[in-house]
């Protein structure tokens, strides 16, 4: 199996242990690029099946790098973008204008992109894509929970498979209001080339994946290697995250 280039969360000892304790949960090889570090020699020297960028400064990105990545999708690897504040346009603009914007499968806003929410915002399959490799098998009759999330408009030529409602609750004395707002797409996948694309407007990891993070009803728990960290996560919620990373980077056909 082809290894994952993963590229940002801070550090394994921060907001990358989310991630990182699902891939070693499943087994999935993969490298990891720190947020505060450009991609060395191995990012040059290895051919990965897939990369995942998950606010990770574009800054970071040394010349012809992802233009790297552009002809390896092309080729055949899989490229996963995860919001944050340093995805998509995010809070200072890092991608709105790289060589990821005729790749990714979703346009992005020229202007901070970041949305917040107190309330309840959750996951709905879009109703003929309940079956995709990515959300089959999962009970989205109880759908999770985020906090927010990067707004994007997907591709004419791209498949929405998630989107994120919003909802209104107002209690007045013992009665409770519960309405739904807005819905915006949350989780949009494509193709560029020989290779799969896929973009998740949320993160994976607190704060806007939210309640998500506990999303089972069993508990994944995994130690990183060489004790790093270590996650107590919900079963589904890794299933969701090993069932993308898998199905865009085609792992599982190998």
């Amino acid at each position: 199996m082809k290894k994952i280039c993963y590229l940002g969360d801070d550090d394994l000892s921060m907001a990358a242990v989310y991630l990182a304790g699902i891939m070693t949960h499943y087994g999935l090889p993969f490298d990891h690029v720190p947020s505060t570090e450009s991609p060395g020699e191995r990012f040059a020297s290895t051919d990965y099946g897939l990369y995942v960028i998950s606010d990770y400064p574009a800054a970071n990105w040394k010349p012809g790098q992802l233009e790297r990545i552009v002809e390896e999708v092309s080729n055949g690897a899989g490229l996963a973008m995860f919001g944050g504040w340093e995805s998509y346009h995010g809070r200072l603009g890092e991608y709105h204008r790289s060589p990821l914007v005729d790749v990714l499968p979703v346009a992005m806003a020229d202007e901070d992109d970041r949305r917040n929410y107190a309330q309840p915002c959750l996951l709905r399959p879009r109703d003929e894509q309940e079956n995709h490799p990515i959300l089959a098998g999962l009970p989205w009759e109880t759908p999770p929970g985020v906090g927010g999330f990067n707004a994007f408009t997907p591709k004419e030529e791209s498949q929405t498979l998630l989107d994120a409602v919003r909802f209104s609750v107002r209690r007045e004395k013992e009665d409770w209001t519960f309405e739904p707002v807005e819905s915006t797409p949350l989780l949009v996948v494509g193709h560029h080339g020989h290779g799969r694309v896929t973009a998740l407007a949320t993160d994976v990891a607190p704060h806007w994946v939210g309640g998500m993070v506990d999303w089972g009803d069993t508990r994944v728990v995994q130690e990183l290697a060489d004790a790093a960290g270590f996650i107590d996560v919900g079963g589904w919620y890794a299933r969701f995250f090993r069932n993308l990373l898998q199905w865009t980077g085609r792992l599982d056909e190998e």
